[in-house]
């Protein structure tokens, strides 16, 4: 199974393709501080573009947290929107996973640092090189529904782990 994980984020949004355990990719799209229609645009040609290239099977994305400025999570969500809107538009399936539940995933504590989850996401791909802080969260992302689907393959037909 091949596993796009998006980070999204409406100045940075981290993208990563995985094959098992293994880096297909990894990229940060740097969208700056234009007009956020622009961004979005951008993001969703940009997603659109990697999916035609490296034909992922599944697309994991990160779902969005509350943040204490309204407008920063709005901004959040309509970059997810454009991101999702883009693998949906390929026909692929969209599988969503908090912050909390990829943590849980790689790291085995869902309140774990960042720099925990980075390091487990260069500890499992075996990468040397570090791919920068948001592409390493969407390999992350990736990575949470590789584990998720390799467990419920595992279970008794008709349970599922979430």
């Amino acid at each position: 199974m091949r596993i796009l994980g998006i980070d999204p984020g409406s100045r940075i949004t981290g993208l990563g393709v995985i094959e098992a355990e293994t880096l297909v990719c990894a990229h940060m799209l740097k969208l700056g501080s234009g007009p956020m229609p622009e961004r979005l645009g951008v993001i969703f040609s940009e997603v659109s573009a990697l999916i035609e290239a490296h034909r992922p099977t599944a697309v994991a994305v990160e779902t969005v947290f509350l943040n204490k400025n309204a407008q920063v999570t709005i901004k959040l969500s309509q970059a997810r929107g454009a991101a999702i809107c883009a693998a949906v538009h390929a026909g692929l399936e969209v599988h969503e996973y908090a912050p909390r539940a990829v943590k849980q995933a790689l790291v085995g504590r869902g309140g774990a640092a960042k720099t925990q989850v980075q390091h487990m996401t260069r500890l499992l791909l075996g990468l040397e090189d570090d791919v920068g802080e948001d592409a390493s969260d969407a390999l992350a992302v990736a990575l949470c529904h590789h584990h998720t689907q390799q467990t419920n393959q595992k279970l008794p037909q008709g349970v599922r782990f979430r």
